[in-house]
């Protein structure tokens, strides 16, 4: 791997788990019946999903070689 990638993989891992605590959080700010439970349980989420997909592609991006799309013949 790469810098770039490895700082990617990183940079994700660290949303990733910021995202998770920011859902523990929300998930115990809803008993209260508070606004800020919802926006934790919306940020939590989104911030969850972006480091699992930058970290993922990151590593699919380093770990794959690329696709020859002229390697089968001629296109038609």
């Amino acid at each position: 791997m790469s810098g770039a990638n490895i700082l990617f993989v990183v940079f994700g891992a660290l949303m990733l788990l910021g995202g998770l605590a920011a859902l523990g959080l929300g998930i115990a700010a809803r008993k209260t019946d508070e606004k800020r439970g919802e926006a934790l349980l919306i940020a939590g989420t989104m911030a969850a999903a972006f480091g699992l997909i930058l970290a993922g592609f990151a590593i699919a991006y380093a770990t794959t070689k690329p696709y020859d799309f002229n390697s089968t013949g001629e296109v038609r």
